[in-house]
């Protein structure tokens, strides 16, 4: 296998926790004899710094030409002015949509050695295997925006070609799994939840026979992943509903840092990060959790270049150092000392064995 990967570190703790990733991507090659070809480019905040645009022509041309792309974080204070018409966040949105990315997913799995990491009770955590799938280019994010010294407006706004194509998308993914989809909308108040609502019962009754459909209002959802998550399979959502549940839903597992995405195309090209964000507070001291950023690597292996053994190898190291009590301190146990970021690299290269 040979392929080109665009690797985009970004902001913050994104460098940081892209060299670890980047080093199990190499050891993967070595182990299982294949040839990546890694070109770097800027993105957000740094962007802005050298370039004066978050999303550079020339990171536009590597996204455009990368069999898969891996991004570190975006952003912090430093780029944080709300009044500003240049943010990083503009780079990754104007990357989504150069890409034509337009299904993130995002799994949310629980192990027994996290239980203590998370918030929550124990009992609570036991057999949560969900996968979120989130439409990514529509919405109020992408929608007319327009603002007065005192009112402002983002329109929200789906047709029904960007719900299908998410829709199908979870639908082929579900049959993958336990053959559950739980469509997650607000259609007791906004008309975009109402057509979702309708293009979801129409396509899954004719396309996806085989899998069974619940519908949720989002406030429920929110509720339901607290308190019985263990019952979701496929979560599939719009653009809004998707970013704040996924966040919730990191809680299960322990720490944002732990839980990675992809977000693909019709054709599996796909950007893959970490849902952290930049983490400007410990940026530079080298205690940033990699685990999002190295297993996000391993979505980019299985969905993009297909190697899902390799992936697997990844995912089960990762745990493995976990188990093995290799923690930065957001799943530090208590009364055990955290580790740095470069050493939860060295745990993850042993227990792969490269």
């Amino acid at each position: 296998m040979e392929a080109l990967i665009g690797v985009l570190a970004g902001d913050g703790i994104g460098p940081e926790v892209m060299a670890e990733a980047l080093r199990v991507l190499k050891a993967v090659e070595n182990k299982y004899q294949h040839r990546f070809v890694y070109e770097e480019a800027l993105i957000g905040g740094i962007a802005i710094d050298t370039h004066g645009n978050p999303f550079p022509d020339a990171t536009r041309k590597l996204c455009a030409e990368a069999d898969a792309v891996l991004l570190g974080a975006v952003g912090g204070p430093k780029w944080s002015d709300p009044d500003s018409k240049i943010r990083p966040e503009q780079g990754l949105l104007g990357m989504r949509s150069a890409m034509g990315v337009f299904a993130n997913l995002r799994p949310v799995q629980t192990h027994p050695a996290l239980y203590a990491s998370s918030p929550l009770r124990s009992e609570r955590l036991h057999g949560v295997d969900i996968l979120v799938v989130r439409e990514l280019t529509g919405g109020a994010y992408f929608g007319k925006k327009e603002r007065t010294a005192d009112s402002a407006t983002d329109v929200c706004t789906y047709t029904r070609m960007e719900i299908e194509r998410v829709l199908r998308m979870a639908g082929e993914l579900a049959r993958t799994r336990r053959r559950k989809i739980t469509s997650v909308d607000k259609a007791n108040v906004l008309e975009t939840s109402r057509l979702w609502r309708s293009i979801a019962t129409e396509l899954y009754a004719r396309e996806y026979p085989d899998v069974q459909l619940d519908h949720l209002y989002v406030d429920a959802a929110a509720m339901h992943l607290l308190s019985r998550a263990a019952d979701f399979d496929v979560l599939v959502t719009e653009n809004l509903f998707g970013d704040i549940l996924t966040d919730e839903a990191s809680m299960l597992t322990g720490s944002l840092g732990m839980l990675p995405s992809a977000s693909l195309n019709a054709e599996k090209r796909g950007l893959y990060e970490p849902i952290h964000g930049s983490a400007p507070d410990i940026a530079g001291r080298g205690i940033a959790n990699p685990c999002g950023t190295i297993l996000s690597a391993a979505m980019l292996l299985r969905h993009s270049l297909g190697l899902e053994t390799e992936a697997r190898a990844i995912e089960s190291a990762v745990m493995a150092a976990v188990e093995n009590g290799c923690r930065t301190a957001d799943i530090a146990l208590p009364g055990k000392a955290a580790v740095g970021t470069r050493a939860v690299g060295d745990a993850v290269l042993q227990a792969l064995g490269a």
